[in-house]
């Protein structure tokens, strides 16, 4: 079988049943309609914040960052997500995983993703982004951070391994990396652009983007496509002028109606057909055209299994299947030099896809390093 491309720049696994191709009705019963209406991150995280960011002469602001958080104590749970995506993809998860282990979540949107602000948005190289990372963290907390365990998926993994490379997160307790492979990332590049092509370029809602995303095969989570889908699309009103040919046949009717009442007919019939009209505009797009970003994506994962051994932290890396494991990391693996666990039955979006069982692996991870403790009354 031919394999699919996810939206993060790597090759998914085939979509389980109940796939596009499997109609709404499977796993429901007779009648029942699947709920694909939005839901709010106010649900899965406390607070949302956003922190500016200046440049490196410190005259003006390169960046406004946005994240969610959760917690007060504990060690920070930096969270980082795959691309095209934003932190919301992190919402399930992070309610998962806070029952679990003492600690603290922040899950942050990317330069140029979800409700982060930037001024130069085309600029994703990962020295750019893994910079961005380590500004976040110093201006989030001064000259003294917390220990801080940074996870990151996709994109986001390759972008956490940067960071803790560069040393750019001085109290870094531990590196997370999920389902991100030099060598399996290297190869899916060449059919990426197609599969982007592959597409809906637009959504006629929100719903009907979340809706996709799950008969796709994208997102397998219902939930937590209700929740980050919103971090992927955006609403696009940009009204399309009326031609002048159009606008001027209206003035002439308008100039030859002499009957008020018929008039006001004509107005009010013109006003219903101008809301219909805006209504067909009111549509979705992508937040990010990964497309554009292509010239950054060998950057983000060329070198990074070597990149990641060398890490001096503990490391953790979660694999949808066992297949995406190259050779330096079965070598490195083979010498222990990171910790592996494979999640099967997931697509490529694990931690939307089964977020249990990823926090299980990091909760289990984190107390086994003794980076915390679980909490009171929960039973692994």
């Amino acid at each position: 079988m031919e394999k699919q491309l996810h939206l993060n720049l790597l090759p998914s696994r085939p979509p389980m049943a109940g796939g596009f191709q499997s109609s709404s009705k499977m796993k429901m019963g007779p009648g029942r309609k699947r709920d694909f209406s939005p839901l709010s991150w106010s649900q899965y995280f406390e607070t949302m914040e956003d922190v500016e960011v200046e440049n490196e002469n410190g005259k003006d602001i390169s960046l406004t960052a946005a994240f969610y958080c959760s917690g007060a104590h504990g060690p920070v749970l930096l969270l980082l997500h795959g691309g095209g995506h934003s932190a919301l993809s992190w919402a399930v998860f992070t309610a998962v995983i806070f029952n679990r282990i003492n600690c603290r979540v922040v899950a942050m949107d990317l330069r140029a993703h979800g409700d982060t602000k930037v001024k130069n948005p085309d600029d994703l190289s990962a020295d750019t982004m893994a910079k961005d990372i380590g500004k976040v963290v110093e201006v989030l907390y001064g000259e003294n951070p917390p220990p801080i365990m940074v996870i990151g998926h996709s994109m986001g993994g390759a972008i956490a391994v940067h960071t803790a490379a560069a040393n750019h997160i001085p109290s870094l307790l531990g590196l997370c990396v999920i389902d991100v492979v030099e060598g399996t990332a290297m190869d899916a590049l060449n059919s990426m652009q197609n599969f982007l092509r592959s597409r809906p370029k637009t959504f006629k809602s929100l719903e009907n983007a979340i809706e996709w995303s799950v008969k796709s095969g994208q997102i397998r989570n219902m939930e937590s496509a209700r929740v980050s889908m919103g971090g992927q699309v955006k609403k696009c009103e940009e009204s399309t002028s009326r031609s002048p040919a159009v606008s001027n046949s209206i003035a002439g009717i308008i100039e030859e109606e002499e009957d008020e009442e018929v008039e006001e007919e004509s107005n009010k019939k013109r006003m219903k057909e101008d809301d219909q009209e805006v209504k067909k505009e009111s549509i979705f797009t992508w937040r990010v055209e990964l497309s554009k970003t292509e010239k950054y994506w060998e950057g983000w994962f060329r070198g990074l299994s070597a990149l990641f051994l060398t890490c001096p932290v503990p490391k953790l890396l979660l694999l949808a299947g066992v297949d995406r494991l190259d050779k330096d990391l079965t070598i490195g693996q083979m010498q222990g030099k990171f910790q592996m666990q494979v999640l099967p039955q997931c697509g490529h979006a694990v931690h939307e896809d089964a977020p249990d069982k990823v926090a299980d692996a990091l909760a289990t991870f984190m107390v086994r390093h003794k980076f915390t403790d679980f909490k009171e009354g929960y039973l692994c």
